[in-house]
This record gives C-alpha cells, sequence and structure tokens, in this order.
C-alpha cells in the first residue's frame, strides 16, 4: 500500500509475558488497518517453541508480514545494539516500545537491578543513540497511594517493596538520559483477554472456585475501601500508541514543558551507588508523565462483589480478630487461605467436558497477592493533553464474560455442565 512508507518501523522490548502482545495486535492486526510498516518484537521467551503463554490470537499476529520476533538476552549491550539495526531495505526504526522488567514480586533486589533497571538503561542508551522519535516506557502498578482520593502525576505515590523501588529508579535513570524522547506511561492493574498475569487475573480465577464451590470469597483486608484502579489490556496498547505519536510531534524538550513531572528519589543511598547509570539522589529529574486507568474507580469491595457476582457468589470479609492477626502473621494465613480453593481449582480444569491437562491460570495466591494494595490513578491528563478516549471506560460483568469466554474458546478455561 503507498500509505506504508509513511507509516513508523517500530521495536517492541520485553513484556511477552505481560502486555506486548495486545500491543502488537493493535500495531498489526490480523484484520483491519496497520498502523505501523514494520514490526519487531524482542525478548528473551522462545515462541515456536513457547517458553511463556502466548494467548491464542497472538500466534495470528506473528504470522503477519513484516513482523518479526526476535528471541534475545536483553543483559548483553551488543545484542540489544544489533536489534536497533532495521532489516534490509527498511527505514530505521523510530518508535520503541519499552515494556521490559521483572514482575515476580518473589524475586531478589539483585535480580531487580538486573532485569528491570539495567536492561531497561541499555536499550534507552542505544535508542538516544539511534535518535529514535519516540521512546515509551510501561510503568506497572508498582505503587502506593493513599485511600482517599485519585492521584494526578504530579502526587508523589511511592514504591514499597524491593521490586518496586528499582521499577521507580528505572525511571530516574530513564528521565536522566540526554537525548532521550521518553514518555512514562503509568497504569493502574492490568486486565483483558489472555491477561494471565497481575492481581486480577488471579483474583478472577479464584472467584471462580468459590462460585463453583458455592461458598463465600474472603478477604482479611474489610472494609475493603482501597482503591484498587483498573485497566483494559487494550486500552494500554492503546494508551503507549497515543503517547509515542503524541512524542513525535513535540520531541522532549516540548513533551517536558508540556507534561513533565519530577522524579523524586525513593531509594537507599547506599543501594544507588555502586549502580552504573543511577540516578544522583539528590537530583528529581523531568520526564513526561501520563496515569492510565478506566473510569471505574475500583476498589477491592466494589471489585471483589462485582467478580464475584458474576460466578454467582458474594465477597465477604473474615473477623476482625483475623484481620489483625493477618498483619502479624500474614505468612501464616497465606497456606491456610490457599487450601480452601487451590485443590478445587484444579478439580475444576480436570472436571472440565474436556479435560485441561495445562492452564496458565493459577489459583495460588502468594504474600504480594494477599497483601494490602492501595493504588489510585486520576487519568484526566492523558485525556486532556494526549486526547486519548478509553476503549473500556468500566470494569463490569461485560468485559469480564469477554475474558472468560475467551479463555474458554482457548481451551485454558474450564467448561463444567451447570456452572
Amino acid at each position: 500500500m503507498p500509505g506504508d512508507v509513511e507509516k513508523p518501523n517500530v521495536i517492541i522490548f520485553g513484556g511477552l509475558n505481560t502486555c506486548s502482545r495486545a500491543l502488537a495486535a493493535l500495531l498489526v492486526p490480523p484484520e483491519g488497518q496497520r498502523l505501523v510498516s514494520h514490526l519487531r518484537i524482542v525478548d528473551k521467551f522462545s515462541v515456536s517453541p513457547p517458553t511463556t503463554y502466548l494467548g491464542a490470537e497472538f500466534p495470528k499476529v506473528l504470522a503477519q508480514p513484516d513482523v518479526e520476533y526476535r528471541q534475545a538476552n536483553l543483559t548483553t549491550p551488543s545484542v540489544v545494539a544489533s536489534t536497533f539495526d532495521p532489516p534490509a531495505g527498511k527505514a530505521p526504526y523510530s518508535y520503541v516500545f519499552d515494556l521490559t522488567g521483572e514482575v515476580n514480586h518473589d524475586r531478589g533486589e539483585f535480580i531487580a537491578i538486573k532485569m528491570t533497571f539495567t536492561v531497561s538503561r541499555t536499550i534507552a542508551m542505544e535508542a538516544a543513540k539511534r535518535k529514535v522519535k519516540a521512546y515509551i516506557r510501561l510503568q506497572q502498578p508498582v505503587y502506593e497511594s493513599s485511600d482517599k482520593g485519585s492521584h494526578d502525576e504530579k502526587e508523589d505515590v511511592k514504591p514499597i517493596r524491593p521490586l518496586d523501588v528499582w521499577w521507580h529508579e528505572t525511571l530516574r535513570m530513564l528521565a536522566s538520559i540526554e537525548g532521550l524522547n521518553l514518555v512514562v506511561l503509568r497504569c493502574g492493574f492490568v486486565y483483558g483477554p489472555y491477561v494471565e498475569f497481575g492481581l486480577y487475573a488471579l483474583v478472577i480465577t479464584v472467584a471462580s472456585v468459590y462460585g463453583y464451590m458455592k461458598k463465600p470469597m474472603k478477604t482479611i483486608w474489610g472494609p475493603g475501601k482501597e482503591p484498587v484502579h483498573t485497566v483494559h489490556i487494550q486500552d494500554v496498547a492503546g494508551g503507549l500508541w497515543a503517547c509515542a505519536e503524541w512524542m513525535q510531534v513535540h520531541g522532549r524538550q516540548q513533551a517536558n514543558s508540556i507534561a513533565g513531572e519530577k522524579i523524586p528519589f525513593h531509594n537507599d543511598k547506599s543501594k544507588v551507588k555502586d549502580v552504573e547509570g543511577a540516578c544522583s539522589p539528590d537530583v528529581a529529574p523531568i520526564a513526561p508523565i501520563f496515569n492510565l486507568v478506566d473510569d471505574s474507580g475500583t476498589t477491592l469491595a466494589k471489585g471483589g462483589s462485582m467478580i464475584t457476582e458474576y460466578f454467582g457468589t458474594t465477597f465477604e470479609f473474615y473477623s476482625n480478630f483475623e484481620m489483625t492477626l493477618a498483619k502479624f502473621k500474614l505468612d501464616e494465613l497465606v497456606e491456610e487461605i490457599n487450601e480452601h480453593h487451590v485443590g478445587t481449582w484444579t478439580q475444576m480444569l480436570q472436571n472440565s467436558n474436556t479435560p485441561i491437562v495445562h492452564s496458565p491460570l493459577d489459583a495460588y495466591m502468594d504474600r504480594y497477592a494477599l497483601s494490602r494494595h492501595k493504588l489510585a490513578y486520576n487519568n484526566n491528563k492523558i485525556k486532556n493533553i494526549i486526547g486519548y478516549q478509553l476503549k473500556y471506560p468500566l470494569f463490569n460483568h461485560e468485559t469480564l464474560k469477554e475474558v472468560v469466554e475467551k479463555w474458554k474458546d482457548e481451551g485454558t478455561w474450564p467448561r463444567l455442565d451447570g456452572y
């Protein structure tokens, strides 16, 4: 097509186990208008045979013309540099989407530094060298906010856990790289078709078990007013693309003046002094930052009630004594809570009309999943400055049904008679 000449060439780094599959599907849909001329996706996983969950639709994306998947070790600078070399006859890559970063909270701080901070820095340094027009960093929900109200980009939401602190430190490092056309997109808790990672995929799975058992699903964090704001995976993809288009028009200097925010230090000074590329604790670098959540204003109680209601049960709270105990002995409660439902999920998979041997979905709730989460973002800035319009403004039974039905269609969610 003649118009393809003007379309950008794009690289997506990382995120095959989180959000890059949805972004790729937006950029080169199996049916519909392509947004890019050539797409390269780079990550550590294999796709043939797959070493991570891909979902039913992503292989169709990979089958599109001018789409390339490259398995690569992103901790090696020379390997990263080679991924920026376009195929013969193709223009240089102009948009880079950085979806890298460790998302498993049971990994140690060394892994967080290596796989989040250092990998992102290696990619960003090469992107700045190549003068890419837009470098979009997706920031997972690694912050904690107060219970009251929603928080705009100027407010200082804080990382709490070691993994979260290094995700935040990564932003400070990226913001300090000269010549990098950076935009940071901070998303809420992601849900949607083929999203098997994160808090909501787990809650949906566990709620279905309690619905199957006809028992209430309980939480230790009553009365459940904590905000846990949500965002649909297709809005994450759409928001990333909107940010790239916006940045390539403005450039970093103008983008900073329009949407720049200071990124304060939230780490131990002794831990950053020996990390190559770490930003000085005394500096608050500036970068354009946008929050992305839907309009649901989801809280623990509201979200839990909506999800459990879909599966025909209720969302309730443990006693005051158990809630108090949880604050001091959460590790002991983890196993006790999981005993109620993990085995039943296995039975549901086995009893499915077509038995399911392997599912990417797990009903085991670890310490992170059972911890208290508080994240409330205000989404006005991305709407007003970039003009992004949410495709899925509400998390409700309709959007939840789409998630479950697509898992059923691909054979990873149990089909059970009478349920």
